[in-house]
């Protein structure tokens, strides 16, 4: 099961040390701020249930999203879920940014239309086309009300920052990242179907390096396989035995990029089987060997 931390611990920027998590379970998958407002280089890629926006207050920052190197510069306002693999791998001497992660229920209750849901959940970091006069302000006051104990509730909190998402969609918004091309677009509604969804990611999230099923998901909720199924392809938009693959292969490209295990090691924990189904699987997907990646995505990122 992944490590259950707090973001205030602020771990992610402990550099090199290998008892980072690489899928920690962030403030219970709730509404949580960093601590810090000064970017640091990150010790490692890590993945995390929320979906992540990064205002960027000032100089720039480089971030290794997702196998892709993307600058950020000041006053840019970016969003992605933090399912994917990332990290901060360079910044000016005089950046600095807000981060918040909002939990995906927010975003599983846009429209069943909503272009920006079927964009983040397919894997693609956008940027917000405008930034508001009071955007500064209002993320400050975002991530002083999380890290306030006590202060003001998670449903202003909920409300203020759903209708923010809402103008980004109305306002426009750019993608920065080359994600897999998908044609379906989710389309669920229901409150209660809508949790089951949050709930079974936030399974394969936690137990997907496990010899877990489909099957396993869908009683995670108390649902029928074949309606778990159903629900879980219509609001993500990927099957669930494909969530748990692809978090398998996102959970191995950061131990491959972030540790010197072995190989064999890599696959084993995190879930496959065997080493045959691993190779097939990651080459299959990013069309490169992991031996050839780890060599690769080191190499560029050292540089």
């Amino acid at each position: 099961m992944a490590a259950k931390i707090t973001y205030q611990e602020d771990c992610f920027y402990a550099t090199g040390s290998p008892s980072i998590p690489m899928t920690p379970v962030i403030d219970n998958h709730g509404f949580c701020a960093a601590p810090t407002l000064v970017v640091r280089p990150m010790g490692g890629a890590h993945m995390h249930s929320q979906v992540e926006l990064n205002l960027l207050l000032s100089g720039s920052m480089e971030l290794w999203f997702d196998n892709e190197r993307l600058v950020i510069e000041a006053g840019e306002l970016i969003l992605f879920w933090g399912m994917l693999p990332h990290q901060v791998t360079a910044c000016s001497d005089d950046a600095q940014f807000v981060v918040i992660h909002a939990p995906m229920a927010l975003f599983l209750n846009l429209s069943r239309s909503s272009a920006l849901r079927a964009a983040l959940f397919a894997g693609e970091l956008v940027r917000a086309n405008r930034l508001l006069g009071y955007e500064v302000g209002q993320f400050l006051q975002w991530r002083e009300d999380i890290l306030s104990p006590g202060g003001t509730t998670q449903k202003t909190i909920e409300e203020e920052v759903s209708a923010r998402i809402r103008r980004i969609e109305n306002d426009g918004w750019t993608r920065l990242s080359a994600a897999e091309a998908r044609s379906d677009v989710p389309k669920l509604g229901g409150h209660e179907r809508l949790q089951a969804v949050e709930s079974m990611t936030r399974f394969i999230f936690e137990n997907g390096h496990t010899e877990i099923s489909a099957d396993d998901v869908a009683k995670s909720v108390g649902y029928h396989p074949n309606y778990a199924m159903a629900v879980f392809k219509r609001s993500v938009g990927v099957s669930i035995k494909k969530a748990i693959l692809r978090h398998r292969l996102d959970t191995a490209r950061a131990l491959l990029l972030n540790t010197d295990r072995a190989i064999s090691d890599v696959a084993f924990n995190s879930g496959f089987g065997s080493l045959s189904s691993f190779y097939a699987s990651f080459a299959k997907r990013f069309n490169i060997s992991p031996v050839a990646f780890r060599s690769q995505v080191r190499g560029a990122v050292a540089t």
